[in-house]
């Protein structure tokens, strides 16, 4: 069990803290012979598999090497371009990395953006007046917890569906955030967080979550 991510919007829909925690993205190697037998694109700058799985590779995993070389976006890093190096059968067997690349800080700052849009879509489709909003996501692999406060703050929690205790956790975030952050003379309000105590305080409290998993922290 595990909390992966920890992210706060203000209520304009702007990013203003991020905090990844044991979010650790498993890579793969296999050696291919020719022709590979999955589909490639070029998807935002990387070469990403668009048809095809095998042996845990599947599709929208990144390459992230070729035969110990890191990849640097659709380049290797000695300038070769990765689609060039695969389609040529003299370079095979050819070992492959394949993984989830991590998200660049502008990705966060979108997908803040695109969540706050989505949580004000759900809030109009309700059929009921003063509705709360998207307050639960699953998935196979994760849940993404979100809590809006009455000044339009948003909490959200990326953990994992096994993780126990995340509602108390969101709690104590916001504590937390009232205590670090808005009780810092130096802050000012909706803008990005930026202090070791909130930093210290929100990390022991996500180990703690993690070493009890039960309902309280």
């Amino acid at each position: 069990m595990a909390i992966f991510s920890v992210y706060i919007i203000n209520k304009a829909g702007g990013l203003i803290y991020q905090f990844d925690h044991n979010n650790t993205r498993p890579e793969l190697e296999k050696t291919f012979a020719y022709p590979l037998n999955l589909m490639l694109k070029i998807y935002d700058d990387k070469v990403v598999v668009a048809f095809g799985e095998c042996d845990g590779i599947k599709v929208g995993h990144c390459v992230l090497g070729i035969n110990g070389i890191t990849a640097e976006g659709r380049y290797l890093q000695d300038g070769r371009e990765i689609l060039e190096v695969l389609s040529s059968a003299e370079n095979y067997p050819i070992n492959i990395k394949f993984g989830r690349q991590k998200l660049s800080t502008n990705e966060k700052i979108m997908l803040a953006s695109m969540f706050h849009s989505l949580f004000t879509i759900g809030s109009q489709l309700s059929p009921e007046p003063r509705s709360s909003g998207i307050e639960l996501l699953e998935t196979d692999v994760f849940k993404l917890h979100c809590h809006q406060t009455m000044t339009g703050i948003k909490f959200i929690v990326i953990a994992d569906p096994r993780q126990t205790g995340v509602d108390v956790f969101i709690k104590r975030l916001y504590e937390i955030y009232a205590d670090f952050a808005l009780k810092n003379p130096f802050y000012s309000l909706d803008m990005p967080i930026r202090c070791d105590l909130f930093d210290t305080n929100l990390q022991q409290t996500i180990e703690q979550t993690e070493r009890q998993g039960i309902n309280t922290v």
